[in-house]
């Protein structure tokens, strides 16, 4: 028999929980604030995502810790400008037929589709960004802009253009001023024609416009693009939460690190003693059971250089093992180093943009994404880039922080970049009017909100893996020109142009060392995956 003090205890208790969960509801607005931040280049090496164990990520691990992790993310396209183009329309690759740095399918894309921008915009946000968000930004689309700058820089200047880091080793260097630098800021570059004169420029914001980064040592130097950006998004963050306003915003701070070249302070290179770093599990002759580099070849030109039309991950691989006297293990441990630098950097540079949200009267009502516009292949299957079909390049990491969700928790279901425009559409109340005109495409992804209130939730209305495109500039636009890859929580299935397949079983090869597509006993999944993919490619959805 019930006691009166512990009905009325139980009665207590139950309002207590009602009022959790009212509160719990009532916590996001209507109109929540965004805070969307884009790194560059950035694979899963954060402790987050366990992609590396030196890498050192406290900013963004502390973010995941109070957000959802989706572990399964992967970009839809392995390149900057088409992966970001269809992140910020909502539309796959395959549907525009935006496959690489093309302008006439961008533009095409943007006249007929409405921006992630356009559509806060049309809902009353105050729209403002800074940095790399789109691989060409279009300062049209946003009511603030913030610093104008090279996002690249600096640069090793030789007082007339652009180079090379003089330290990196040839041929590697031979790449170029962007993918084949790499080195600590304190390794001022020096040229010999410039000592003779008695002069030496060293860095440049940009050698187009000869301005010139001042560096004196750590503490005397100029801030690089991603250190003003961090800034600027701090001090806009400070401005308004002092101001009274009630109109949301978006924010979107676009971090080129770490892309290439390879830039950052030293403190970042001296986390990262070559002699102690840990190089990426890599099995000899992993790359005999692909076809990859039948499709993509690279070739000896007649002075013995390197030469693709499509395939820098491949050529730059032989490249840096060359420039380190045969020895793979050496090069990938320098540019190894230089990447972790890169990742520790722009996580410093995330965390100041946090705590000046946390510290801000926006903390309770305003979501977070972080994300990257694809991942990075550290020489496994002897592929030193971005654009390839395997998991080490398609795999990105996704972290979302909304109010009244339970932190900590991880979405095993794979999701794609093509699905953060749906999900801010849903979540923000924007209305799902994303075309501009006829000519506009349907888009292409799914809300994952279902999936941020319960992890395991059966109301994902989207497909069960996600589609990944190899970018290409070639003028065939047609799908059967192209390589998908597609990957579900247990498996990876690869189309080539030529027809030939691979399938890995990710459960129990996850470092993708068994093309399985050739096994009899795995032929019914290969079936089911081939089938999947051709209904995805020739589908509006």
């Amino acid at each position: 028999m019930y006691t009166y003090q512990r009905v009325l205890s139980i009665i207590v208790f139950a309002l207590i929980l009602l009022g959790c969960n009212q509160s719990k509801s009532a916590s996001v607005p209507d109109h929540p604030n965004v805070v969307f931040i884009m790194c560059d280049d950035l694979n899963d090496y954060q402790g987050a995502f366990g992609g590396h164990p030196q890498a050192h990520t406290p900013n963004i691990d502390k973010l995941a810790a109070s957000g959802v992790r989706f572990i399964n993310a992967q970009t839809n396209i392995g390149l900057c400008n088409p992966s970001r183009n269809s992140l910020f329309t909502g539309i796959y690759p395959h549907q525009s037929r935006n496959f690489g740095l093309d302008k006439k399918t961008t533009q095409k894309l943007f006249k007929n589709n409405k921006t992630i921008m356009e559509q806060f915009s049309e809902k009353g946000y105050y729209v403002m960004g800074s940095g790399k968000l789109l691989h060409s930004n279009q300062k049209n689309l946003w009511d603030e802009w913030g610093v104008q700058i090279n996002n690249y820089g600096p640069f090793a200047y030789d007082g007339e253009k652009q180079v090379a880091h003089p330290s990196v080793p040839q041929p590697f260097r031979s790449i170029g001023d962007i993918d084949g630098s790499y080195a600590p800021l304190s390794d001022i570059p020096i040229f010999q024609e410039n000592e003779i004169k008695g002069e030496n420029p060293g860095w440049a914001y940009s050698g187009k416009d000869g301005k010139v980064f001042h560096y004196v040592d750590e503490t005397n130097r100029d801030l690089v693009p991603d250190e003003l950006h961090a800034q600027w998004a701090a001090k806009r963050i400070k401005e308004m939460d002092a101001q009274e306003s009630d109109q949301p915003f978006f924010m979107g701070i676009g971090f080129v690190r770490p892309h290439t070249p390879l830039y950052a302070p030293k403190r970042f290179f001296d986390m990262f003693p070559i002699e102690k770093l840990q190089l990426p599990l890599i099995k000899e002759g992993d790359v005999e059971d692909t076809y990859y580099k039948v499709n993509y070849p690279v070739e000896r030109t007649a002075d013995d250089k390197w030469y693709t039309n499509t395939s820098k991950g491949q050529m730059y691989s032989k490249m840096l093992t060359e420039s380190y006297g045969g020895d793979e293990e050496e090069g990938l441990k320098h540019f190894l180093q230089a990447y972790l630098a890169c990742v520790a950097f722009v996580d410093e540079q995330v965390g100041i943009v946090l705590d000046a949200l946390s510290e801000s009267k926006f903390a309770e009502n305003t979501i977070v994404v972080l994300t990257s516009d694809h991942g990075w292949q550290m020489g496994q299957k002897q592929y030193l880039f971005k654009n390839s079909p395997w998991e080490n390049s398609t795999r990105i990491p996704l972290v979302v922080r909304i109010p009244g969700i339970e932190p900590g928790s991880k979405v095993e279901q794979p999701v794609s970049l093509v699905d953060i425009y749906p999900s801010l559409v849903d979540i923000c109340n924007l209305g799902d009017n994303n075309k501009k005109n006829e000519k506009g495409l349907s888009l292409g992804g799914f809300s994952f909100k279902p999936l941020l209130e319960n992890t395991k939730s059966e109301s994902w209305q989207g497909p069960e893996g996600t589609l990944t495109a190899i970018a290409t500039d070639v003028v065939d636009y047609n799908l059967e020109a192209q390589t998908f890859s597609y990957r579900t929580k247990d498996f990876r299935y690869i189309i080539y142009p030529n027809g030939a397949e691979e399938l890995y079983d990710l459960k129990n090869d996850p470092n993708e060392w068994y093309n399985l597509a050739s096994d009899k006993a795995y032929e019914p999944h290969l079936i089911v995956m081939r089938e999947k993919v051709k209904n995805m490619v020739n589908s509006n959805k």
